[in-house]
């Protein structure tokens, strides 16, 4: 891969230079260019057509978000935000996320190194360069689910990182309210886990709230595994339930998505649907194969809707996944999996 061309956008001169020189390091990354606000970063787009944006959120003239909006209905590319790991920080990255930014990055906090704030960085940026990024008018509408839904008994586990945030809420916004109990882990930080969830919450029939210890897996409920301090897993015989595991990272990851696969593969087996979406590198691959031997349904996200095709790509090269479908159809066919009277399709 020729090196990446990164245009970085931000009204502070001092985090410039702190976002430039991190990314300077990295000898497959050119920092082209910088700008102190969207009007500057338009014009220098135009001038030295970088592969890759970092675009702070808060701005003069025009705030990230709204020039984010801009840029993915009149020139979609790949842009990953920087913002400050707050409450309100987690709001606006999400509200990016949606908007098909493809990750986001926290601002260095009081005491932390700029060096261990920006340490994902690099990685984050050469990923993004490498991503699909699909405009706001290319995304396709979601295929309904079936009306008549029924539960079956099954329980559905679905993992995604890069790109998930805009996955889940396509996937999602097709269950019902009486959806099958459902299991969720999605590679972010702690503080965004719980905006998320409440994201989740206000725009789906069913009901979304981050997974708590314990917590009993019932129909109309969909449980997000918190970031940052546990694994979640479900567990039990008669009655299943969420529990959240304070083991060390898995692939690099807490919550790991192969820690939750495999998790359901030993007490669902066959009464369940793995899904594999959108992600950087190979959690949950495993894990789904996991599943598929044990008798469960698996799917995963197809290359062309994919904004990184590495975690569904892996789930198919090792046999993990028995359907590839595009997005907006993944919704309808987990509820028609899950229904007491399936339909063909």
């Amino acid at each position: 891969m020729s090196s990446v061309k990164v245009l970085v956008v931000d009204d502070s001169a001092t985090m410039r230079s702190l976002i430039s020189a991190v990314l300077r390091r990295d000898p497959e990354i050119t920092v082209v260019g910088q700008a102190g606000d969207p009007l500057e970063a338009r014009e220098a787009i135009k001038q030295l057509d970088p592969d890759v944006i970092t675009l702070d959120v808060e701005m003069p003239n025009m705030n990230g978000l709204a020039f984010l909006e801009k840029i993915m209905r009149l020139r979609p590319m790949p842009v990953v935000m920087v913002s400050t790991l707050t409450q309100v920080g987690a709001d606006v990255s999400l509200a990016a996320l949606e908007l098909g930014a493809v990750d986001c990055v926290g601002k260095p906090t009081a005491g932390l190194p700029a060096e261990q704030a920006f340490a994902g960085l690099a990685a984050k940026v050469k990923a993004a360069a490498r991503a699909r990024v699909r405009g706001s008018a290319d995304r396709a509408p979601n295929h309904a689910a079936n009306a008549n839904f029924k539960p079956d008994g099954r329980i559905v586990a679905i993992g995604s990182s890069t790109g998930g945030v805009e996955a889940l809420l396509s996937v999602l916004s097709a269950f019902p309210a009486n959806c099958p109990p459902t299991v969720i882990t999605q590679h972010m930080p702690g503080t965004f886990t719980r905006s998320f969830a409440e994201r989740l919450n206000r725009v789906c029939a069913a009901h979304v709230e981050e997974a708590s210890e314990g917590a009993q897996l019932r129909a109309g409920q969909i449980y997000l595994a918190p970031g940052g301090d546990n694994h979640l897993q479900v567990v039990g015989s008669t009655q299943l339930r969420c529990r959240l595991v304070p083991e060390p990272p898995v692939n690099g990851h807490r919550p790991s998505v192969d820690v939750l696969f495999d998790s359901v593969a030993r007490t669902a087996g066959r009464s369940a649907v793995g899904v594999i979406l959108t992600g950087m590198g190979r959690d949950g691959a495993q894990g789904l194969l996991s599943m598929h031997n044990a008798g469960a349904t698996t799917i995963g996200q197809n290359e062309q809707t994919s904004v990184v095709y590495g975690m569904p790509k892996v789930a198919f090269e090792i046999g993990g996944v028995e359907r590839q479908l595009p997005l907006e159809r993944i919704g309808a066919e987990i509820i028609n999996r899950c229904n007491t009277t399936r339909e063909t399709v």
